[in-house]
């Protein structure tokens, strides 16, 4: 798994790497039950804090995409950011809005405003 990170963007660095993860379970280079890189390691290759990373693996494991075990290491979790997870997502962001009496339009619109 290569990541890749921008130290001279200006959000925080282990966003980047959350971001990054989760690109790459997204586009299917890291499956489920697939194990991460051990923190430390991710971290010499990216030339950042270990605890940058341990901070990325944090956030990723409080919304459910990885499971973190002592000995066992970082884990992917089933249905945690896959493809079919975000078409979940996306399916329910697009029930809520005809709930609301949005169009394809507005919902488009709103994707759009939140993604810029």
């Amino acid at each position: 798994m290569l990541l890749c990170i921008d130290p001279t963007d200006g959000s925080p660095l282990y966003t980047q790497i959350a971001a990054a993860v989760r690109r790459a379970i997204v586009e299917g280079e890291v499956g489920e039950g697939d194990r991460l890189p051990p923190a430390r390691e991710l971290a010499l290759a990216l030339e950042v804090n270990m605890h940058t990373v341990l901070r990325a693996y944090a956030e990723l494991r409080d919304e459910g995409t990885i499971e973190m075990r002592r000995g066992r290491g970082s884990v992917v979790q089933r249905g945690g950011a896959s493809r079919a997870g975000l078409l979940r997502l996306v399916g329910e962001f697009v029930a809520e809005g005809r709930r609301q009496g949005l169009d394809r339009k507005d919902l488009i619109e709103l994707m759009e405003q939140e993604m810029s």
